[in-house]
This record gives C-alpha cells, structure tokens and sequence, in this order.
C-alpha cells in the first residue's frame, strides 16, 4: 500500500475540511426542526450527529459555523431530530440551502409539519421517526459548537416496526459522504459479538 501522508495543518481551512469529511463515512444525519424566538419554523440537516450517552439518553449534533439551528436550540431550549431518508432525499438537501433566519424552511421547501408531542418544534410530518429532545448544553470547538439534547419523547410510524423493532430496509436511512454525495443503506451484515473467555 502507497499511501499519501498529510500533516494536518489548519491553514488548510476548507480544503482539510472537505478531505476529514470525504473519509468521516458515512455519517448519520440528524434533520434538526427549531422554532426561532419569533417564531419561525426552521428545519436544516447536520451529518455530524450522534448518540453522546445511552443513560440517560443524550443526543448531539455539531453546528459548523452559527447556524439557525444552533441560535434556536439555545434560545428556546428544544429541537427535534427527523430520520432523513430516501423518499425525502430532494427536501433534506432542499432545505439546507442558506435561507435567512427569518425564512422558515418548511414553508419555502413545501414540507408539511404535525405537532409534537414534548416540545414546540414541529416534526416532519413525512419523516418515520421523530426524536424530541431539550437542549442539554453545548461545547466549542474552533468554528463549531456541539449542541447536546437529552431525549424525551420518540414517535416512529408503525409502519417501520417488525416484532417491536424499527426495520432497517423500511427507515431507508441517508448517510453523507465526501463531496456532493450522499447514501443509502447498501450492503448490510450482521454478526454477534465474541464474548472473553479467559483462558485456563
């Protein structure tokens, strides 16, 4: 193997950015809904989004620069985390265009909304999971900020469940890649994990 060795240097800006994102694969992508202190509905997705802690459960997503989102979730408290999937695929990328914050994205990307349950921000009505979470705090880091959100409510359509759990093939999750490219599930495997023995 040849491999091509890269000092990390932070002049680089972008250009390292976009080389950590094309081999960070795939990513998750948590479609986050906020409502503004004025009240506009605001609706964009983040592919840095994970699960910070199982207990309590704590759900996080990384703002890079000071998004709407961000501003949203610290100011009133609450967001909610809409599955992106392949039946939304053209709407998820819709809606991370860089509206201004008094534009509502699911009013300009022709996405219909229901309420939730927990907390003000609407769901996607279309999306098969629905993740309502108050905002837990954030961290800083360089350019972004980490916004963490402890979860309090889940609404998954029945429609994705198989003997009382969520079905892979029926969520269609997207995944974010490097460049302009995104993914579906592909290929899935499964294998059980191998237990210690300690050995005589």
């Amino acid at each position: 193997m040849s491999r091509l060795e890269i000092e990390y240097d932070p002049d680089l800006g972008r250009d390292m950015y976009r080389l950590v994102n094309s081999v960070v694969v795939p990513r998750p992508i948590a479609w986050v809904s906020t409502v503004s202190i004025d009240g506009v509905e605001n609706l964009a997705p983040h592919s840095f989004f994970t699960v910070a802690s199982a207990v309590p459960a704590i759900l996080q997503f990384t703002s890079v620069g000071r998004k709407d989102s961000l501003a949203n979730a610290v100011d009133t408290g609450e967001f909610v985390i809409n599955l992106a999937n392949r039946p939304l695929f053209e709407k998820i990328n819709a809606s991370a265009t860089n509206y201004p914050p008094e534009v509502g994205e699911f009013e300009a990307v022709g996405i219909e909304t229901e309420p939730s349950k927990a907390v003000r921000p609407p769901r996607v009505a279309a999306s098969p999971v629905a993740l309502e979470c108050r905002t837990e705090g954030t961290a800083d880091f360089g350019d972004s900020v980490v916004v963490f959100g402890k979860l309090v409510h889940i609404a998954i359509d029945e429609a994705v469940m198989v003997d009382g759990h969520p079905e892979i093939e029926r969520l269609q999750p997207l995944a974010r890649l490097g460049k302009d490219e995104w993914s579906t599930i592909g290929e899935i495997l499964e294998i059980k994990r191998i237990p210690y023995e300690p050995r005589d």
